[in-house]
C-alpha cells in the first residue's frame, strides 16, 4: 500500500533573526494535501488568483536573500483555508470565489472545518508568532514585521488601476514612508489601503502585529508585474532598499500601542 506523502503547512526560510525583521506570505502556494485532490476544481482554476497570490513565493524568498532577513510562507492554498482571516471570519473558507464554486468546500461540516484549522492554519500561525518570537530575542527589540501580497487586476469585471496598494490599520510606522517612497516613482500607482482595508480583525497583521504593538505593513502588488520571475525578482529588488531604510527608523523597533478601526483590542 501507497503511503501518502505528508504535508507541511509552512516553509521558513532563515536570515538573520538579529536584524529584527520578519517577512510573511501568507497565499503564496496553491498547493493543497493529496486527499483534498483539487477540491473538485478543474486545473484551470487552481493557476487564477483565487488560489494564491502569483509571483509572492519568488517577491518574498528573493527578498528575504536581499535583505537577509527570514520569512513564513504558507504552503496551502487560500482555497482550503484563508492563512489570512481570523478564525471565525465567514471567508475562511470559500464556498464561491470571484465566480468559481468550490466544490470540495460545500457542504462544509464543523468536523471538516476543525480539521483544517488544526492541520493547517493553526501550524501555520504557530510558526508565524514562533518566528516573531524568535527574531525578537535574537534582535532584543520588538520586530518589524512585512507581509507580501499580490492583486489580480481585474476582480469581478473590475479594472484596478494601483500598480501596488499598502494596507495597514492605524499604525503607519511602515506604512506612510512605505507609500511615500514607492510614489517617488512617478510611474507607480500607489494605493493608500487599496485594494482593500487593512483593517481586518482576526487577520495575520491584527493577530501578530496589532495586538502586540509591533510596526507592521502589507503590501499588495498587482500581479501582473510579478508574474513571471524577471518580473518578481525585480520588485524585490526595488523593496529591499525602501525595507531597509524603513528598518531604520527610530520608533520601528519600539512597542507603541496603536489600536485598530475593528474595535477595542
Amino acid at each position: 500500500m501507497t503511503r501518502s506523502t505528508v504535508f507541511a503547512p509552512f516553509d521558513l526560510v532563515e536570515g538573520d533573526r538579529k536584524r529584527g525583521i520578519v517577512l510573511i506570505a501568507d497565499h503564496a502556494r496553491r498547493d493543497l494535501p493529496e486527499e483534498y485532490g483539487s477540491l473538485g476544481l478543474p486545473a484551470a482554476e487552481l493557476e487564477r488568483h483565487i488560489a494564491y497570490d502569483i509571483g509572492v513565493e519568488t517577491v518574498t524568498r528573493e527578498l528575504a536573500a536581499v535583505l537577509d532577513a527570514p520569512a513564513v510562507i504558507a504552503n496551502f492554498s487560500r482555497l482550503l483555508i484563508d492563512a489570512n482571516r481570523g478564525e471565525d471570519d465567514p471567508t475562511l473558507i470559500r464556498q464561491l470565489y470571484d465566480g468559481t464554486v468550490v466544490p470540495g468546500n460545500y457542504p462544509m461540516a464543523p468536523e471538516e472545518r476543525e480539521r483544517r484549522l488544526d492541520g493547517f492554519y493553526r501550524p501555520y500561525h504557530d510558526a508565524v508568532g514562533a518566528m516573531i518570537a524568535s527574531v525578537a530575542q535574537a534582535s532584543g527589540k520588538a520586530p518589524f514585521i512585512f507581509s507580501v501580497h499580490s492583486f489580480t487586476p481585474v476582480m469581478q469585471g473590475v479594472a484596478r488601476p494601483w500598480h501596488v496598494g499598502i494596507l495597514w490599520d492605524l499604525d503607519d510606522r511602515v506604512a506612510r514612508p512605505l507609500i511615500d517612497m514607492l510614489a517617488q516613482d512617478k510611474n507607480l500607482v500607489v494605493g493608500d489601503n487599496e485594494p482593500y482595508d487593512g483593517a481586518l480583525r482576526g487577520d495575520t497583521m491584527f493577530k501578530h502585529a496589532i495586538v502586540n504593538g509591533f510596526a507592521h505593513a502589507l503590501i499588495e502588488i498587482r500581479q501582473d508585474l510579478i508574474a513571471d520571475s524577471k518580473g518578481a525578482l525585480a520588485w524585490a529588488e526595488r523593496l529591499a532598499p525602501i525595507v531597509d531604510a524603513i528598518d531604520r527608523h527610530a520608533d520601528i523597533h519600539q512597542v507603541k500601542m496603536f489600536g485598530s478601526r475593528t474595535g477595542p483590542i
